[in-house]
């Protein structure tokens, strides 16, 4: 656990310089659910996590930056495993760097998002070190309130799972490039003071698995969507809007990391949980 901590801290600090930036928003979380699930873990059961994260949004003349470092403590059930898990991404906005509107049909703008995810966990089963590259274009769809990106995008990943640290495939693996279709939203309710965020991929196969992945050969498609109702209740605590907020979330994660649900006990997630957040 001590590279995934090293590894925040330095995030800590990429997201708190933001001297550059046009506005920012820097928040911490704290959710907690009881039914996650992960691939071979305890016959498919029922895994209680929760889990710590720090999130930077800022906005540039260039086009905006995403950071989110989630730390995740799972229970027994997964042999109270640690993980740490870091996203990146840059949005290249063509309307603000080209000063042109690109305006068309639901579309206001459009941009480029590179962007690169990196996660280490310390389960005995598997272990996973991912490293991926994305990169693809970003359709800003016009909403009333708040935001609708939908992005194209192509992902280049790998993997060098602990599980075959010392075997004959200890090197790091490389998975066929493949697309996501990947959705973000912030939709704020109507004049109320809960908003609807979260994201979705739909992910396709990424080819062949691992040699020795438990049997498999070939990946699935994936479709992971993680949606969250949140509730401001900073007037209520005597703070500023948007500072405290609370509410739950639900993730639906089918053919999770690729494993195929149908013959993966775990590999499909249906999960409830309870979030509490604070931006400052």
């Amino acid at each position: 656990m001590k590279k995934a901590l090293t590894a925040v801290a330095a995030a800590s600090v990429l997201a708190f310089s933001a001297q550059a930036a046009d506005w920012s928003d820097t928040s911490i979380a704290y959710s907690t659910g009881s039914a996650f699930k992960e691939p071979f873990v305890a016959n498919g059961g029922n895994v209680g996590k929760q889990i710590y994260s720090l999130k930077n949004v800022s906005g540039d003349k260039y086009g905006s930056n995403f950071f989110n470092a989630d730390l995740l403590q799972s229970n027994s059930v997964d042999g109270n495993a640690q993980e740490a898990y870091i996203v990146y991404r840059r949005l290249f906005d063509f309307g603000k760097i080209n000063k042109t509107d690109y305006k068309f049909g639901p579309v206001k703008d459009m941009g480029l998002t590179l962007g690169y995810d990196w996660n280490t966990k310390n389960d005995t089963g598997y272990g996973s070190r991912k490293r991926m590259f994305s990169i693809g274009p970003t359709f800003m769809i016009d909403v009333p309130a708040g935001f609708l990106n939908a992005s194209v995008l192509v992902l280049s990943e790998s993997n060098q799972p602990a599980a075959y640290t010392g075997t004959a495939y200890s090197s790091r693996y490389s998975y066929k490039t493949h697309p996501d279709f990947n959705l973000v939203w912030g939709i704020p309710i109507a004049s109320t003071k809960l908003e609807f965020e979260g994201y979705a991929d739909f992910i396709a196969s990424k080819g062949s698995l691992e040699p020795n992945a438990y049997g498999q050969s070939q990946s699935a498609a994936e479709t992971h969507i993680n949606a969250n109702l949140m509730y401001d209740i900073s007037e209520a605590v005597g703070a500023a809007k948007n500072t405290f907020k609370l509410g739950a979330g639900y993730e639906y994660w089918k053919n999770k990391f690729g494993n195929n649900s149908a013959n993966v006990q775990g590999a499909f997630a249906k999960t409830p949980y309870l979030k509490a957040e604070y931006h400052f």
